[in-house]
């Protein structure tokens, strides 16, 4: 389902999703396909596009960019999202804005005619991702009341994954949406949530962004891992208890986890850094924040760190193979890292000889010694009896 019932809230903060960014499978200590994904190829260019499409969208919603009713919108001038007006809205000051909560009813098909969905009353927060592209896009020029045709590109539905839960879409499928705008509510705020409706909110916006993590969507996931962030992190005006505390916590730890993962698909290093020490500061032996924080100094170069990591990782679960296996990998990179460095520094400074291969001196043999001996014990005695000689003269 593309959708998600709940909603976003007006006060945000200022989280790690400012800060923008593989889920590296590690199968012995998954637990649960909500926090670790299979590992995907990584997917590169989508901040960029939606920010291109936000500014399409931006610009045509201007009054002279509107085409008159029964005429078809190209919503990105790409051909790939259009729109067509059935019934007219209440006028262009109903439409509504992003972060708004709004309620439609959708019906998917697809290009022969094959109805993928049907669905009344359906709602979302407008701009927040919880949908597909084609939706978060297109319902934000709608009118009140108004009912629209909209034909959608593969690449703003469901892509080249396409979608096996439902609604059921085959891969690269282009669809057609009608879709007719019932109401769009201004969020509640977060501070006045109850603690259970907090954490309600803030796992589905983490599921939504697993979703887009397995689409290959990264930037749309770190998207939603930063929304379930904020949600956690927001001050309350209601009471919680230390269990539900406990309850948001872990939210927001796997939601940092997830969003370290998806940093790392996008080689956003320093983020995805910062993600691993912010669950690390809560979790000093969390095994996957511990694993990613090995891979991404591994990256940057800095074996050493990377191991002593991996092996913090390793301490609290022995029996992890792909922990193992990474190990190995970078102690054998960092000797070799290692043996590169010795051979420049010979190379800078010289080859000095080695002390152990000198030639030591000869020993010298006894009858050398003895005749030096021999030699200086004679010559004492002559000098002694000469000057006896000389003494016994003058005498």
């Amino acid at each position: 389902m593309e959708t998600e019932d709940g909603t976003l809230v007006k006060k945000r903060q200022t989280t790690l999703l400012d800060s923008g960014e593989d889920f590296e499978m590690l199968e012995e200590v998954d637990d649960g396909v909500d926090d670790d994904l299979p590992p995907l190829e990584d997917a590169g260019g989508e901040e960029k596009e939606s920010q291109q499409a936000n500014s399409a969208v931006k610009e045509s919603t201007e009054p002279s960019q509107c085409p008159p009713q029964d005429e078809w919108l190209d919503v990105l001038v790409n051909g790939q999202l259009k729109k067509k007006v059935l019934e007219a809205g209440s006028g262009p000051e109903s439409k509504p804005r992003k972060g708004q909560n709004v309620t439609i009813n959708l019906k998917t098909t697809l290009s022969d005619g094959t109805i993928v969905e049907d669905e009344s009353n359906m709602s979302f927060t407008l701009g927040d991702g919880d949908v597909i592209q084609a939706l978060d896009l297109t319902v934000q020029l709608m009118e009140m009341g108004e009912k629209a045709l909209i034909e959608a590109g593969a690449k703003y539905a469901y892509g080249a994954v396409g979608s096996s839960s439902a609604p059921v879409v085959p891969p690269d499928a282009d669809l057609i949406l009608e879709v007719q705008l019932l109401s769009a509510t201004d969020a509640p705020d977060l501070e006045l949530l109850s603690p259970s409706e907090k954490i309600n909110l803030a796992s589905r916006k983490r599921e939504r962004g697993n979703v887009h993590y397995q689409r290959g969507d990264y930037a749309f996931a770190i998207n939603s891992y930063g929304i379930a962030l904020q949600i956690t992190e927001a001050s309350s005006k209601v009471d919680i208890s230390s269990q539900e505390e406990e309850e948001l916590l872990e939210v927001k730890l796997k939601c940092l986890n997830n969003m370290a993962a998806a940093q790392l698909k996008l080689d956003h290093y320093e983020a995805a850094i910062r993600s691993c020490v912010s669950v690390l500061a809560y979790q000093p032996d969390n095994v996957k924040a511990l694993f990613r924080q090995g891979k991404v100094l591994a990256l940057q170069g800095d074996y050493a760190d990377a191991i002593k990591s991996l092996k913090r990782a390793l301490k609290s679960d022995p029996s992890n193979k792909t922990i193992h296996a990474e190990l190995s990998k970078l102690v054998k990179k960092h000797s070799e890292q290692k043996g590169a460095e010795q051979a420049m520094y010979k190379k800078m400074l010289g080859n000095p000889p080695d002390v152990n291969t000198l030639h030591k001196p000869q020993g010298k043999s006894s009858w050398t010694l003895s005749w030096k001996w021999l030699f200086g014990a004679t010559a004492v005695a002559i000098g002694g009896v000469a000057l006896s000689v000389v003494i016994a003269a003058r005498n």
